[in-house]
């Protein structure tokens, strides 16, 4: 505030005006009175700045634009850049005063250290890191810190802090009941290496024999969360509810991404017998990130593609396994598409009496799903797929339940048409 003030010429008697007194404002400056939020505002309209930059000494643009700045140097970190992002994060402590932000760009600073090989350099940075959230248990978590230091401390030869550390941080993970995650993972894996350095095979084959089988990771970081919060260890809490964030943001992400190619698969399957590779390609790729009714449609469009392929015995072969799959007394527009596909295989097979057999159980349950759109586009591949087989009744049928399912009545001279056909 003072040097502001000095900077536009004010005096004290003229920056306090008629609301304040110059000696209210001699002891604001001299740290002995510290302004109300109000007296903050008239303060900052007269200085010509924001009540931020009187309180931090940093604008909101500023302290955005070094927030980016991290952001950006994190980025590189990830892309392999530790050089650039070690003078970014260096710039990024120097320029702000932000706690939270500090110990961002701090640990990530360490971490650029350890990419870099200066290993001690980044042991000196984590061991102050460990030790501030160890102060502050309630605000920060010491596992990552800990985990960097057990994998920093093997990388110099030290395997009895390696193993000291790792065990620690081993123990609290599994005692919070994760059974999952790149936190696990990690601190497992270096710990697995320095009992074989060490030449602890007996403990290291222990380890292997006791680790937890693999859960879903986001479920299991959530409930560790949990676990931490009903003990009132809050910095866990909060570390292990953000890294249950980061796993279920890397499933969206993968999920939407595996959605994206079905729906491309869904369109080239239409095409020739490249884009029916390309289209198998997309669903083989899809289906490890799919489940529940999801994966079923990716398998189902797979078998399309398989047909169009001319590879009708595995067409045949994956729609059979999915039905099998799926529970019998239910009845749904996905296990229509099923065996749909499956009556095509057949029919592709010169299977007529196999693939009528289906088409009229699967019109039977058909009619028992209510009137929708989706339900009318089955009806009306099923009049194509009954029309095929040569069975011209039931593919009337097929196609006037189609036109009900969207609000039409067939009139009878289009019911007669579609007898004729």
């Amino acid at each position: 505030m003072r040097d502001l003030r000095l900077t536009r010429r004010m005096s004290q008697a003229q920056l306090a005006g008629h609301d304040l007194s110059d000696s209210y404002i001699s002891l604001i400056e001299s740290g002995k009175r510290t302004p109300t939020p109000a007296v903050l505002k008239l303060l900052a309209e007269r200085l010509g700045c924001t009540p931020e930059y009187l309180s931090e000494g940093i604008e909101p643009e500023q302290r955005a634009h070094v927030e980016v700045r991290a952001r950006h140097c994190e980025l590189a970190l990830l892309g392999g850049d530790a050089v650039r992002a070690l003078d970014g994060f260096d710039e990024v402590i120097a320029a702000d005063d932000n706690p939270e932000l500090t110990l961002r760009a701090r640990w990530g600073r360490a971490a650029a250290l350890e990419r870099l090989g200066r290993t001690g350099e980044a042991i000196a940075e984590f061991e102050e890191l460990r030790e501030l959230a160890e102060r502050d248990a309630g605000r920060t978590s010491w596992l990552p810190s800990v985990i960097a230091l057990t994998r920093c401390y093997h990388a110099v030869g030290d395997l009895g802090q390696a193993v000291a550390l790792g065990e620690r941080a081993l123990e609290r993970l599994l005692g919070l009941g994760l059974g999952s995650g790149s936190d696990l993972a990690e601190v497992a894996r270096v710990l697995l290496l320095a009992y074989l350095d060490r030449g602890d095979s007996a403990r290291a084959q222990a380890l292997v024999r006791h680790m937890p089988d693999e859960t879903d990771v986001t479920v299991d970081y959530r409930r560790a969360s949990e676990r931490a919060l009903a003990e009132g260890a809050l910095g866990d809490a909060i570390y292990l509810a953000d890294q249950a964030l980061v796993t279920a943001s890397a499933r969206s992400r993968s999920a939407a991404q595996a959605r994206l190619r079905v729906a491309g698969a869904r369109a080239l399957i239409r095409g020739d017998e490249a884009d029916n590779r390309r289209a198998l390609d997309l669903l083989t790729a899809a289906a490890p990130e799919l489940s529940g009714d999801e994966a079923t449609v990716c398998v189902i469009e797979s078998a399309r593609a398989l047909i169009r392929l001319g590879r009708l015995d595995e067409a045949v072969g994956t729609v059979r396994h999915t039905l099998d799959g799926m529970p019998r007394q239910d009845f749904d527009p996905i296990m229509a598409q099923a065996q749909l596909v499956l009556a095509q295989a057949h029919l592709a097979q010169s299977g007529r009496e196999a693939a009528l057999t289906v088409l009229r159980a699967t019109a039977a349950r058909l009619e028992r799903l209510p009137a929708s759109r989706l339900t009318a586009s089955l009806s009306r591949e099923l009049g194509d797929l009954f029309d095929a087989a040569g069975d011209g009744a039931s593919a009337t049928a097929a196609y006037r339940r189609a036109l009900e399912s969207v609000g039409l009545r067939p009139s009878r001279q289009v019911s007669q048409t579609f007898a004729d056909h």
